[in-house]
């Protein structure tokens, strides 16, 4: 995974509670077993009409968040069911960063093991950042090493995330990553072993 340590990227303001990871990742596109190739589905209802072509009653569709890479929205992002295919989409369109006042477990974990931040911040500031972004184009510059968001407006906020968390993001690594740097006691252990 790539390492993330500090992201500045214009927010797409998502004004939405309780997204769950049906409409992030609609069921009928969880056959690839790869982790590319879902960011054309992402938001696919709410995106693409039965046509196929693209709504424009949709926010994301707008140009000026054509080039965003930090989702905004309201409280339980990701919840519903457990698929991993939901920040798999989110990274796959461009997303590198989710802010929001709560996520749903699962999907907050997941975020980590895919190489994307999710940030909890207070539902004051999330709603000042999704008025601003439906007004404007608001960029935002996250320092995980220092933990904080801080808007080209100005203000900053602060924000926790568990150290663990913070380390594998910081190095780019996935769960598999972090058993292989102790591959040569792995090694050494299974060496003994077979004695």
């Amino acid at each position: 995974m790539e390492p993330i340590k500090q992201h500045k990227g214009v927010i797409y303001p998502l004004d939405r509670s309780n997204v769950d990871t049906d409409q992030i990742i609609p069921k009928q596109f969880l056959k690839r077993i790869e982790r590319q190739g879902f960011g054309q589905f992402l938001f696919y209802n709410w995106r693409f009409n039965d046509d196929g072509s693209l709504r424009e009653d949709f926010s994301l569709n707008d140009p000026m968040y054509r080039d965003a890479t930090i989702i905004v929205a309201g409280e339980n992002f990701g919840c519903g069911s457990s698929r991993e295919h939901a920040p798999w989409a989110i990274q796959d369109y461009g997303f590198r960063v989710v802010i929001a006042p709560s996520f749903a477990d699962i999907f907050y974990n997941n975020c980590f093991k895919n190489g994307i931040l999710p940030i909890v911040l207070p539902k004051n500031e999330v709603n000042e950042l999704l008025e601003q972004g439906s007004r404007e184009q608001v960029t935002l510059n996250v320092n995980l090493v220092q933990q904080q968001v801080t808007s080209d407006h100005g203000s900053i906020s602060a924000f926790d995330i568990q150290p663990y968390h913070k380390d594998m993001l910081l190095n780019g690594w996935d769960e598999i990553s972090v058993t292989l740097n102790d591959a040569d006691a792995i090694d050494q252990y299974e060496t003994e072993k077979a004695k």
